[in-house]
Formats: C-alpha cells, structure tokens, sequence
C-alpha cells in the first residue's frame, strides 16, 4: 500500500468537522485514503460541503448531525456510520465551545454548557463508537486538548476546566483499552489565526508562539494522521502539543 493512501478502508467519525480544524483533519484523513463521517451540530450545508471536498480526493464521506451532548443522537450517528460503511476504525472528539465569562458572572447552566460539549461530548462519543473501534485491528481515539487547560486563562473557568479533563479522560482510555491494542492520543492546538488579518501576531499576554505566528487549522491535521496511521500505532496516552512553542509542557 503506498503510503500516501495508507488509511484506505478505514472509516473516521470527527465531531465539529464542518469547519476549522475539524474541516482540515477530515480532508488530511481522506487524503490518506480514510472515509470519514462528517459530524455537525446543526449545519448540513457546511458538512455536506466538506463531505464534497473529501470525494473529490478520492475518499467517501457521510454527513451525520447530531449534538454530542444529545446521547440518543450520538448512538444514531455511530449507527449510521456502521450502517453506510461497515465499521469505525477511529474517533476525533474534535467539538467545543468557547466562551469567556467571569466567574462570579457565570450561572451553572453556563458551567455545564460548556463542559458539556467537550467532555460529556467525549463520553457519549466513546461510548457510542468503541463496540465497532474494538474490532478494528488498529483502532484509535484522538481527542483535541486546549493550551488553557495547561495554562490556564482569565474569565474561562468552564473550558479550562474541561480541556483539562479531557486530558486526565485521554491517560484514563489509554490504560483502559490498551489490552484491545487502541490507541488515544490527545492534540493540543496553538492559537488559531484570525483568516482576517492572518500575518498577526496573537496579542494574548501568555499565548505567544516562539515561532512567530498563530497556529492555522492545517498545522495540527498531519498529526492526527499520523497518531491514527501505522506509523502511530506505539503512541499512546500523550498529550502533543502543536503550538509553535508556545508551551512546552504535558
């Protein structure tokens, strides 16, 4: 198999894929050869955008909305997925929300909102796909970190609190499913670019990238190629940053 098809026949489900860094690990996957399950929340038109871009590559895709808080929906997408294409072989848990409130400000519906996207999010995904990635012979689990739940951040106790957890998930399932030889990973992204002004700088006092520039959503795709694709199979229960320098640490 050369290797730049050396995902072929593997089927990806990547949550938040519409758009941003979801959008560029689906199109890298397919380029890779791998068929991928385009999850949205709420906008088909965008899924079924990327879905177009990942069959011009020469890949299959399949367009699933579904809320990853929604438990019921999440089950129907890993259903359809294993429906249209026969397994699943890899998960992203690619989706999040962001949200800047102080904390004296913020209700517990605002709490949970937030961690309910990117870590119950997480939860139901797992569950729901892992019957079908345990088949796989080479099944992997990649979930997508934040620098704040390293570094922490002014006015996002919520999502510091669940990027944070999404790492301690990460090391859990690594231990956990290790016997049945999957792997889980967990990606942590710069400080995207603004595409508006995209030769500036971030202005963050903490969030300065020692290489110059902000991250773009195709810096952190090659990587989850490769912790997905054989090359990976060695790697697991890390937390990888690809920050341009901007933090060093695990």
């Amino acid at each position: 198999m050369p290797f730049d098809k050396e995902l072929a026949g593997r089927v990806a489900i990547i949550t938040g894929a519409g758009r941003s860094i979801g959008r560029a690990m689906a199109l890298e996957l397919a380029s890779a050869g791998c068929n991928v399950v385009v999850n949205v929340r709420s906008n088909r038109a965008e899924a079924e955008e990327v879905v177009g871009e990942i069959e011009k590559l020469g890949a299959k895709g399949l367009v699933a909305v579904a809320d990853v808080v929604d438990a019921p929906a999440v089950n129907a997408m890993a259903a359809s997925a294993i429906k249209t294409f026969g397994r699943i072989d890899y998960l992203v848990n690619n989706a999040a929300l962001r949200q800047e409130k102080k904390i004296e400000e913020m209700s517990f519906e605002d709490w949970r909102h937030i961690t309910g996207v990117i870590l119950d999010g997480a939860f139901h995904c797992v569950k729901a796909c892992l019957p079908s990635i345990k088949k796989s012979d080479a099944g992997s689990i990649i979930n997508i970190g934040g620098l704040t739940g390293a570094m922490g951040a002014p006015d996002r106790a919520h999502v510091v609190a669940a990027k944070a957890g999404i790492a301690g998930f990460t090391r859990a399932l690594a231990m956990e499913l290790a016997p049945h030889k999957i792997t889980v990973n967990t990606i942590v992204p710069g400080q995207l670019v603004n595409p508006a002004t995209p030769h500036v700088m971030p202005h963050h006092p903490v969030y300065r990238p020692i290489l110059g520039r902000a991250a773009w959503p195709q810096d952190t795709a090659p990587l989850a190629r490769v912790l997905l694709g054989p090359g990976g199979r060695y790697i697991t229960g890390q937390i990888v940053n690809v920050s341009g320098g901007t933090y060093f640490g695990t």
